[in-house]
């Protein structure tokens, strides 16, 4: 890219970060590098007061980066963060009204629950009788009183939680930072804890700027998640607009399960295409498409419970044969080894009547799409 399409693009980035009036946190063409390393490419978004946004990605794709720049744990190479309005790019992290609970948590093991909590309170010379009011309010919003002279040894794993998003929030932070807080607990104290944390958010209505790798967690707990892949924001939107709609193939990979089936292109338009697979035809959105020729070879994303086994007196889009099944409670995973996947096997997720039949490992089935939002990228 060159200098100049570059700053073109910099500056738009720039200007579309700032058109938002009501943003908490605004990041406008933002870098940062670490040695030879670019960890961020001038990033732009803005996160909305009051609202829940997960920045979701894989290992090293930037998210806690971004988290640490709006701490002030780093500072940016290039472009503007801004909180609440205020540029903070220069502002030291005990200016910035900022709290932030980190993945292991961070408590001082000889203090008490209410030393702990009320560090923050200290450091900033509130009055003893201000603290000790901010103590019982918050106490009582995570359902720890009682617990104010145990020490974090003397707690279970989602009562150390509580104790750091306690600490977090009796600052009375303008932006809550939440770096992976549910990693090291158990998958039903994890998902007690997110739906505890969710109405303390809504509750109290604070900016809140949550870091995940797991795609449950991005989806069921945001008001808006953003994809980041490789330094880049890759998808930002509402979870149902990214599951439904993901804008290139990392998304559509990344967010949720996925199949990818070949198949064809056998019409387009300005706005739709249909795509033949086996003896089905399917109509997707054609934005990706439309630099495409009739008969190219497409990648087609359909997600687990958009298969079904065919009925015998249906067109079949693909047939496999099962290998696996997975009994699931509400629905059964079916594992088929199948041509037409990219990767050699499907993931078809039946529920209702087609769940409860039973079928034997070995068995040849064809495949039906009960869905029209399948999306379809070109070949890989």
């Amino acid at each position: 890219m060159s200098t100049a399409i570059a700053s073109m693009n910099r500056d738009a980035g720039m200007a579309a970060a700032e058109d938002s009036p009501d943003a908490a946190v605004r990041f406008a063409g933002v870098s940062k590098r670490f040695g030879g390393v670019v960890a961020l490419h001038e990033i732009s978004f803005s996160i909305r007061r009051g609202e829940f946004m997960t920045l979701l990605g894989p290992s090293g794709c930037g998210k806690t980066t971004i988290l640490n720049l709006i701490a002030g744990f780093f500072s940016p190479d290039g472009g503007e963060i801004r909180v609440d309005g205020e540029l903070v790019n220069d502002v030291p992290t005990y200016k910035r009204q900022v709290g932030m609970m980190f993945q292991n948590y961070a408590l001082f093991p000889h203090m008490s629950v209410a030393a702990n909590i009320c560090y923050g309170l200290k450091a900033r010379h509130l009055p003893k009788s201000e603290i000790d009011r901010r103590l019982r309010d918050v106490l009582s919003l995570v359902r720890l009183v009682g617990y104010e002279e145990r020490r974090p040894r003397e707690l279970s794993g989602g009562q150390q939680q509580r104790v750091a998003l306690a600490r977090a929030l009796v600052i009375n932070p303008k932006v809550l930072l939440l770096d992976e807080p549910f990693s090291a607990l158990d998958k039903n104290l994890r998902a007690s804890m997110q739906v505890e944390l969710r109405e303390i958010q809504r509750k109290l209505g604070v900016t809140t700027v949550f870091v995940t790798h797991d795609q449950g967690e991005a989806l069921s707990l945001s008001d808006r998640l953003a994809v980041i892949s490789e330094g880049r924001i890759r998808q930002l939107g509402t979870p149902e607009e990214t599951y439904r709609q993901p804008s290139d193939r990392f998304v559509a990979s990344f967010v949720g399960d996925t199949n990818v089936l070949r198949a064809r292109i056998e019409r387009i338009d300005a706005t739709c295409a249909i795509v033949a697979l086996g003896a089905a035809r399917i109509r997707v959105a054609a934005a990706s498409l439309r630099h495409l020729a009739v008969s190219a070879a497409v990648d087609l994303f359909v997600r687990p419970e958009q298969l079904r086994l065919a009925e015998s007196n249906e067109p079949c889009a693909s047939n496999g044969t099962i290998v696996a099944q997975v009994y699931q409670g509400g629905h059964v995973d079916i594992y088929l080894e199948c041509a037409d996947s990219a990767a050699g096997r499907v993931l078809a997720r039946l529920s209702g009547p087609q769940a409860m039949t039973p079928r034997s490992i070995g068995a040849p089935v064809g495949l039906s799409l009960n869905t029209d939002e399948a999306i379809a990228f070109e070949a890989a």
